[in-house]
């Protein structure tokens, strides 16, 4: 008989059987072949598309059962679906095998192609994950970008203090060369470190025509050297990383989102049970909650969130969706917040963080902070 090459098999054919009386192989594979002859037409008779290589090797397995013989069929084909199913069609008219009566049923036409594609997808997942060494388009441009930023490191006077750009008023002072690193990588250039937590001359220089901004990691550690730099250089400002974080490890937004979270450095230290912005509470006038009545009043509805200054000036209107997103890069720190649906706990986190006062919600998700409350 012709043989079909795995690779080309397209449809394996399954079927069952049931016959009364006792046969071999040779019977069932001679009805397969002789009683489907001339039911399709000569394009489909069984015998010439194997020979052609259409069909492949019908395998025949065999089970005695006392009186009776039963088993299983499979015939590979390289037909297309609508060929396949006629030839299966035909096969199901048979009814003697050899000299016994018998039945045949189709159980499944298994298309072997989508089983080889489930195994292709499978493995191509687990090789992803192995490889070693590459780089798609984008990491390389970052990587290039990346270079030339660091490119940027100088030297800094007689103790040779990493730096980056300081020919501007404003200059950001941080502890090592690893957070220079990382603040020119991600475009902050008017940087310089301590090299340590002793504070150099070159930095207290700087101090006499420059403004400078501390910026310290969010530890212990990182209020000692802000204590030491006040105490032996003009520091305006103060900023801190995250909790438990270090300058270096920040991502850029977070580098940003700090920066411009920074206070004065007598309001840094005179704090005493946190490092962050703390939120005082807004003493109300009448006028004052008739004006705030009045914004909400007109936002409710609108499925957004108002942003106002300490003036109760309208500076910011933003989705409400959007409003945890918005305080993470807002340059203005809002000292009350009008929102059009519940403030959730992120939401007043974020606010008591900014040092915002107020926040007006149809409901609260905590109580739990120093900023007031209101439902007007």
């Amino acid at each position: 008989m012709a043989k079909i090459s795995p690779v080309s098999i397209k449809y394996m054919v399954h079927a069952d059987f049931l016959a009364e009386g006792a046969l071999e192989k040779p019977d069932v594979i001679g009805a397969l072949f002789g009683q489907t002859e001339g039911l399709l037409g000569a394009d489909l008779e069984m015998r010439e598309l194997q020979k052609e290589g259409k069909i492949g090797r019908i395998e025949v397995e065999l089970e005695r059962q006392t009186k009776r013989t039963a088993g299983k069929i499979k015939i590979p084909t390289a037909l297309d679906q609508s060929e396949t199913t006629l030839i299966a069609a035909a096969i199901e008219t048979i009814e003697r095998i050899g000299p016994c009566d018998a039945q045949i049923e189709i159980t499944q036409i298994e298309d072997v192609r989508g089983s080889k594609r489930d195994y292709i997808i499978e493995r191509a997942k687990k090789l992803m994950q192995n490889i070693t060494g590459s780089s798609d388009s984008r990491e390389i441009s970052n990587e290039i970008k990346d270079s030339k930023r660091i490119s940027g490191i100088i030297e800094y006077g007689a103790e040779k203090l990493p730096a980056g750009d300081l020919s501007g008023k404003k200059v950001i002072v941080v502890e090592g060369r690893a957070d220079v690193i990382n603040l020119l990588k991600n475009g902050v250039k008017n940087v310089i470190a301590m090299n340590g937590t002793k504070l150099p001359e070159e930095i207290k220089k700087l101090g006499q025509d420059k403004e400078l901004t501390l910026f310290v990691d969010g530890d212990r550690g990182g209020k000692l050297i802000a204590q030491n730099a006040y105490d032996n250089a003009k520091v305006t400002y103060i900023a801190i990383a995250p909790e438990g974080k270090e300058v270096e490890e920040l991502t850029g937004k977070e580098i940003l989102m700090n920066l411009r979270k920074r206070v004065t450095a007598e309001e840094f230290l005179g704090i005493k049970s946190s490092f962050k912005t703390t939120s005082e509470k807004k003493k109300l006038t009448d006028e004052n909650k008739t004006q705030l009545k009045i914004i909400s009043d007109k936002n409710k509805g609108s499925g957004k969130a108002i942003l106002l200054n300490k003036d109760l000036k309208e500076f910011k209107s933003v989705p409400v969706r959007g409003l945890i997103s918005v305080l993470g890069r807002s340059r203005e720190n809002p000292s009350t917040i009008i929102i059009d649906g519940a403030a959730t706990r992120n939401v007043i986190k974020s606010a008591e963080d900014l040092g915002c006062s107020i926040i007006i919600a149809n409901n609260f998700a905590t109580t739990d902070t120093k900023i007031e409350l209101l439902s007007l």
